[in-house]
């Protein structure tokens, strides 16, 4: 059934009830700077209710991508503003800073994967999916602060690292609410494991192994993703990509002994502060 035409005056926009501080990592805290903070808040708004349609229980797919095609039309000018006023307010601010919309549009390229993708064969696909996902967002918190391209590719290990990290988190939510999963189905079958076994109360075996193995490849990440605050030279910048680095790297270290089916994961407030505190080194 195809999805009703939507009227000019209609917002397209749904909010789940999250925000900034449902993250797992600071998202344009105090640590950036003042002039900037609400430049990445604009998008970080934009990608919030994009994602928010792409997750949408209720939503059919047709409609969620026409949801996400009319937030793009109107980023790009070509369509109504109050059909998305954050894809509005990030044109403005987009306009402002000369920073490209390539960042954007590249979000929406994956929460339309999302809106009709439900699986991934392996782990080559499910990076390719956090190129569009993940990386995006931190650079284009690079570019807003003039930071030299050679701080891209720890930014991206650092970014495709929480996103894994929270498809680990949301395994089981996922799986339930939306019938989506990003656990690679060739890791599944080589550990006798099934996505049935996430209505258990703990983790199988099959399916540890297979959460394992995707710790794994964020700890690699993770290691590549320290050269990120050693390259930015904006020293707020700095110390803030140190913070979530550090975070990532607790919560990695919590969903190797936690089990995310049982409950979901979180970071706690002793790993915020031992985040902040490491975070110091990169002072100077």
């Amino acid at each position: 059934m195809s999805a009703a035409p939507i009227a000019v005056e209609t917002s397209v926009e749904i909010w789940s009830g999250k925000d900034r501080g449902d993250e797992n990592f600071p998202v344009g805290s105090a640590l950036i700077r003042p002039d900037l903070r609400r430049h990445v808040h604009a998008f970080y708004e934009f990608a919030r209710n994009a994602d928010d349609i792409s997750d949408s229980a209720q939503l059919p797919a047709e409609e969620k991508i026409a949801r996400l095609d009319a937030m793009e039309a109107v980023l790009m000018g070509e369509r109504d503003d109050a059909l998305s006023p954050s894809a509005a307010g990030l044109r403005a601010s987009l306009a402002e800073t000369g920073v490209t919309p390539r960042h954007a549009r590249d979000l929406l390229i994956a929460f339309r994967r999302d809106a009709t993708k439900l699986r991934y064969a392996n782990w080559d696909e499910l990076y390719d999916y956090c190129r569009y996902s993940a990386m995006p967002v931190g650079r284009h918190v690079l570019d807003l602060h003039g930071e030299d391209k050679a701080t891209h590719p720890p930014s991206d290990a650092l970014c495709t690292a929480l996103q894994v990290l929270n498809h680990l988190q949301d395994c089981r939510a996922d799986f339930f609410n939306l019938e989506r999963s990003y656990l690679p189905e060739d890791w599944l079958a080589e550990n006798d494991a099934t996505l049935d076994e996430l209505a258990g109360r703990t983790a199988s075996p099959g399916l540890r192994r297979v959460f394992n193995l995707m710790l794994e490849r964020v700890d690699r990440l993770n290691a590549l993703a320290i050269g990120l605050p050693r390259r930015t030279r904006s020293r707020r910048l700095r110390l803030e990509t140190a913070v979530i680095v550090g975070l990532s790297r607790h919560l990695c270290a919590r969903l190797k002994r936690e089990d995310p089916v049982a409950r979901r994961v979180k970071l706690r407030k002793t790993d915020i502060a031992a985040s902040a505190l490491a975070a110091l080194r990169f002072l100077p």
